[in-house]
């Protein structure tokens, strides 16, 4: 039986798996937020959920946010940044369907909804030795930007003009 997969914004009754799915994947490292913390870095219209037969099978947040800073993950967001950034906060895809391109599939849609709302770079802090991944989709490593100490020393500030992003079928395996 094929899959029905449909990228959607996010809607109120979606946060309970969106939380669910972040403590799945960020537990170990110590970097889950929670809910309540998610949902201060949600922007309209730039947060999706992934849509797989009728389930969350994951989903992406991102806010306007200035170049080369990024939100303290122990602190909620309460200023609505203005930039010309957009700041991929997280990207989570469910632990069982990780390796099948649906990781780029939302950050592809993400860089789409990107270049249409104008922003010229999307941004991101890599973590738990993702950053091939992101590199494969584009994105440049700036070791030397500081970041807040909440996202652990291996974690790596990263940017990708936004008309720059591989198109949306290039679908690495996330």
């Amino acid at each position: 039986m094929a899959e029905h997969t449909r990228v959607r914004g996010i809607g109120e009754a979606d946060w309970p798996a969106v939380a669910a799915l972040e403590a799945e994947a960020y537990a170990d490292l110590g970097l889950a937020e929670g809910e309540r913390l998610l949902r201060t870095r949600a922007a309209a219209g730039t947060c999706f959920v992934l849509d797989l037969d009728g389930r969350t099978a994951g989903y992406v947040l991102a806010l306007p946010y200035p170049a080369f800073r990024c939100p303290d993950l122990t602190r909620p967001e309460h200023v609505v940044h203005h930039a010309t950034n957009l700041h991929l906060h997280d990207l989570v895809i469910a632990r069982p369907l990780r390796r099948r391109g649906l990781g780029g599939l939302l950050a592809g849609h993400l860089a789409d909804t990107a270049r249409r709302r104008g922003f010229t770079t999307v941004s991101l802090v890599a973590v738990g030795d993702k950053e091939p991944f992101w590199r494969a989709l584009g994105y440049r490593a700036h070791h030397g930007t500081p970041l807040p100490a909440g996202y652990g020393a291996d974690a790596v500030y990263m940017t990708a003009e936004a008309a720059a992003h591989p198109s949306q079928t290039r679908r690495p395996a996330c």
